[in-house]
């Protein structure tokens, strides 16, 4: 009888935790991408002088795409306690923004610049949010999380473990060595040298520089439970400092006559976000790209590693009371973000299932829509981010630039060992040449 109440309290968060949710949304895009019933996901296109030229054609799929998402989030809104037709009414306004952030990320000299659309989105919502006020209509349809976990669930499929084993040894050793001596290091630094007040914000700022930029913010700050403001600042610095690493590597690269494969790892494993590096590596040449992509692959699979262990350890000694008891298995479920669940078997169907069953051309096809799909939910997250945050509670995290201390010292550290890893693994020193 005790342990009636558990199961139910189990089952009913399968359809009111935005986790579960995040799993459904992207579970029945994928499906339905899958299947063919989904055939193409609109899109902004990209201009130059004239800005009709973004919407030639677009306009008409574009309005279907937002009312599709505005039908399935409102749904889930629904279920979840809110109200189907206020969430609507906010969705609407809310998906006209990201549609902007992708205009104004499209233009070409802007794109080249490698200024993507989610600091567009983020901007956009912060302006909205610190000048006007973000309106009270448009609220019930700020659903960050969900947001950006049906994204990362999204991510997941593109994670194929064939693609992952033709680097093999080099692109493990790589990936899987530096991320965690980064993530300890930056963690002690934060909490013992900086002395900053949260460990939640020092875990989330070392997730972003170690791992995969904003996604292992998101899956990490979940597991920590850390305050928005701080996810925000987390978001704000990576975007910014992506933004420069992508530019300013490869000419350094070729500046010094580095080995490309080794500068494409490299980037691989330093750029915090994935098409960043991809944009970054392409750069140094098809081969290099393929290399920086697959390492940058590799590295998001700790996505869920990482969040994982960062749940356990805060249940285990960030948030364990002196003299209290060893916490249960059920409070480290309770806490561990459940759609990096749907973000690992995304990857093991696509590698698995569909890859076998459909072969690697089809596949690389339905992950052209998913990944579509993927950008226009994070672009939402990124929008709604901004509209949640405020500018001065923001500038009080900031705590006389320690936090800003903390991602310089550590992204330093990442990239001189990195460097160093990138220089043994695809040097020819410790592993053949791959490429």
């Amino acid at each position: 009888m005790t342990h009636a109440p558990d199961a139910s309290v189990q089952r009913s968060t399968l359809l009111t935790s935005e986790d579960w949710w995040a799993i459904w949304l992207g579970g029945l895009l994928i499906a339905l991408t899958a299947a063919g019933v989904i055939t193409g996901v609109a899109g902004v296109g990209r201009w130059t002088g004239d800005p009709t030229a973004a919407f030639d054609g677009r306009i008409l799929p574009i309005a279907v795409l937002g009312i599709g998402f505005a039908l399935i989030t409102a749904i889930a809104a629904q279920v979840m306690g809110g109200s189907f037709m206020v969430h609507q009414t906010g969705f609407i306004p809310l998906f006209l923004l990201a549609v902007v952030a992708y205009f104004v990320a499209n233009q070409t000299g802007i794109r080249a610049a490698g200024v993507g659309y989610a600091f567009w989105a983020l901007l956009l919502g912060l302006l909205i949010s610190n000048t006007v006020g973000t309106p009270a209509w448009l609220k019930p349809a700020i659903r960050s999380e969900l947001y950006i976990k049906t994204g990362l669930v999204l991510l997941g499929a593109e994670i194929l473990f064939n693609r992952i084993l033709n680097l093999g040894p080099p692109g493990l050793f790589v990936a899987w060595l530096v991320t965690p001596i980064v993530i300890f290091f930056m963690y002690r630094f934060g909490t013992r040298v900086l002395k900053i007040s949260s460990p939640s914000l020092v875990i989330v700022i070392a997730a972003a520089t170690s791992v995969c930029g904003v996604s292992a913010a998101i899956a990490v700050a979940a597991a920590a439970r850390a305050k928005k403001d701080e996810l925000t600042l987390a978001v704000g610095m990576t975007l910014v400092f992506t933004v420069i690493m992508m530019v300013l590597m490869p000419i350094g690269i070729r500046a010094i006559g580095m080995d490309p494969i080794v500068g494409a790892a490299w980037i691989g494993g330093t750029v915090d976000a994935t098409g960043a590096v991809v944009a970054a590596g392409a750069m140094l040449g098809e081969e290099a790209g393929q290399v920086a992509a697959v390492v940058k692959m590799i590295q998001n699979i700790l996505i869920g590693i990482v969040a994982f262990l960062v749940a356990v350890y805060w249940v285990t000694n960030v948030e364990k009371s002196e003299g209290s008891t060893q916490p249960a298995a059920m409070q480290i479920w309770s806490r561990f973000p459940k759609f990096i669940l749907g973000f690992i078997g995304a990857s093991l169907v696509f590698s698995f299932v569909l890859t076998p069953m459909m072969g690697e051309e089809a596949v690389t096809g339905i992950l052209d829509l998913t990944s579509d799909f993927r950008g226009w939910f994070f672009c939402l997250a990124f929008v709604s981010i901004g509209l949640e945050s405020n500018m001065k509670q923001l500038m009080g995290q900031v705590q006389g630039g320690r936090p800003i201390q903390l991602y310089l010292v550590g992204q330093t550290f990442n990239v001189v060992l990195t460097l160093a890893a990138a220089y043994l693994a695809f040097g020819g020193i410790l592993f053949d040449r791959v490429v």
